[in-house]
């Protein structure tokens, strides 16, 4: 009974020590982006345009399109994804054609972004003509972003008990009904747990948008959905690795960095309070 009890404290030891670790690296970052980025942070660095080579002036037209294209990118992806994990759930026969649509959708998630890079330089900037542009961009995330979508939708449709379907069933509604009034708002939370994923990594990816909508320097803001745009990831890149005057654009660099982080607690913040009031709801 004792060697028991020692061998649980050890666990519980190593697993807190595995959390506090985590935290700490979680909270160093954090700590050396907002300590380098919060000295060049006004009102100005806000909502300016970037001026005499990106050495002074604001990012807006940056803040600008990555918000764009983080959006662009959930409203492509979310319908998609969403009527794919439920056709697979509740739709489709349970054979082997069906599980290797499964495991081809978790390995699309393993590819390295700059291959959705190229695909969509090759497929919506090149044969579609979408140019350089917002839409090549948003396609082209949302594609990336599909595998996590579908992946935390199958989830939350799998985790919701049957005993709700049948019930439904049985006082007479379709199967569409108890999916649309049934099944969806109770699996809500889950799903939008995978939109927040989603968001997180279509906000920093730099390699999809460097062929499909990024450029590197303008001082104009995107009037339609074929305008090239600058994004917070590109021009942190641009800004580390051109021009003459490293020491202005690092700063400038961490308070971009600062900024996309930012940006990117402010949309999961608005998922997680509507997953929450879901939650809430729907017990």
């Amino acid at each position: 009974m004792k060697k028991h009890k020692v061998t649980q404290n050890i666990g519980f030891a190593l697993l807190f020590l595995c959390m506090a670790v985590t935290l700490f690296f979680l909270g160093a970052i954090i700590y050396f982006i907002a300590v380098r980025g919060i000295k060049v942070i006004s009102w100005e660095f806000l909502t300016q345009v970037p001026k005499n080579g990106m050495t002074e002036g604001g990012v807006a037209p940056a803040i600008l399109g990555t918000f764009y294209l983080t959006m662009g990118a959930i409203l492509v992806s979310l319908p998609l994804g969403l009527a794919c994990a439920i056709y697979l759930c509740e739709y489709s026969p349970k054979s082997a054609l069906v599980n290797l649509i499964r495991m081809s959708i978790n390995n699309l998630a393993g590819v390295p972004s700059v291959v959705f890079g190229l695909f969509g330089f090759a497929v919506f900037v090149k044969y579609m003509k979408f140019g350089v542009s917002i839409l090549s961009g948003s396609l082209t995330l949302g594609i990336l972003a599909l595998p996590v979508i579908i992946s935390a939708a199958q989830e939350a449709l799998m985790a919701v008990p049957q005993s709700l379907r049948e019930a439904s069933l049985a006082l007479g509604a379709t199967k569409w009904d108890t999916i649309k009034k049934i099944v969806l708002p109770t699996a809500l939370p889950g799903i939008l747990t995978g939109v927040i994923l989603s968001i997180g990594r279509v906000a920093g990816e730099t390699a999809p948008i460097l062929f499909t909508a990024a450029t590197f320097y303008t001082r104009h803001y995107p009037d339609s959905v074929f305008s090239e745009v600058m994004a917070l990831p590109y021009h942190i890149y641009a800004l580390m690795t051109e021009g003459t005057h490293p020491d202005k654009q690092a700063a400038i660099a961490y308070g971009c960095a600062l900024i996309l982080l930012v940006l990117v607690l402010l949309i999961s913040t608005i998922a997680i309070v509507i997953r929450q009031r879901q939650r809430v709801i729907h017990g």
